[in-house]
């Protein structure tokens, strides 16, 4: 395990290169830690995904402004960078895509589950965390809710930005292709088990793309998104208690939109009000 630290102003970065037996590969975790956390007290812990893009979206200036001006609780993040195979790695552990895709998808739940979040106890010394989210992007949004959905006693919080909720396990081309049957994370939601205390976060750009499947008017991304929710809403979960949703109008499928997002998502879930 190699490790970097770096100071600046009011948030602590640490790179780990942790080695991981699951999917045998070194992974790189940017830990942001805000400076000044109460002691005696448990803070949150957020892991994203594709944690490379967190320069890019400036996401240290975000928790150092948000920090800075007392809007959010005790909070440490980990930015998980993503592999060569992140297609492979990414995706929902049941079953890979019609093309194969999400095949270690497996793997990467459990170097999650069982490697990285026991690493993240025993180096920080919390044995406890006060809750434990897990937030993404695209395909990264999709493999963040899958392994929250399933891990219900470990994650209470999930957040999605523009969420490959498409991921199907039947070409769409194909004639026999119907969105009610081939969508893999609606079938997962549907088959899965309503899960006291789990609360979503979805966010879409109508920019997002320009595909629309059905004809309907509405881009995929959106509707594969207000799908996915109906879904969570018959298992019992409650828009305005459990479920958030964010549409921004001019939000494209990129960094610069996530970024614009995150503040809200962070608010929302580890607000000083919420």
């Amino acid at each position: 395990m190699l490790k970097t630290i770096r100071e600046k102003d009011q948030v602590r970065l640490e790179e780990i290169r942790l080695q991981s037996t699951f999917l045998g590969r070194e992974v790189r975790i940017d830990f942001l830690m805000p400076e000044g956390l109460p002691a005696g007290e448990n803070p949150g812990l957020l892991l994203i995904n594709d944690g490379q893009d967190m320069e890019k979206m400036h996401f240290r200036q975000i928790i150092e402004k948000l920090t800075g001006e007392n809007r959010l609780k005790p909070l440490l993040f980990a930015a998980i960078h993503a592999g060569a195979d992140r297609r492979m790695e990414y995706g929902t552990a049941s079953q890979p895509d019609y093309l194969g895709r999400g095949a270690l998808a497996p793997q990467y739940s459990s170097f999650i589950v069982d490697e990285l979040l026991p690493f993240i106890h025993q180096h920080t010394g919390i044995s406890a965390f006060r809750e434990t989210g897990f937030a993404g992007f695209s395909l990264g949004g999709l493999s963040a809710l899958d392994i929250a959905w399933n891990h219900p006693a470990t994650f209470s919080r999930a957040g999605v930005f523009s969420g490959s909720f498409w991921w199907r396990s039947l070409d769409q081309e194909d004639e026999a292709y119907d969105d009610d049957r081939h969508r893999i994370m609606h079938q997962v939601i549907r088959r899965g088990q309503f899960a006291p205390g789990l609360q979503f976060f979805f966010q879409c750009g109508k920019l997002d793309e320009t595909k629309d499947r059905n004809h309907n008017g509405i881009i995929d991304s959106i509707d594969d998104t207000l799908d996915l929710i109906r879904e969570l809403e018959e298992k019992g979960y409650e828009r305005s208690k459990d479920i958030t949703y964010l549409e921004l109008e001019d939000g494209h499928h990129d960094v610069f939109t996530w970024g614009r997002a995150m503040p809200v998502f962070l608010e929302w879930g580890w607000g000083r009000n919420e």
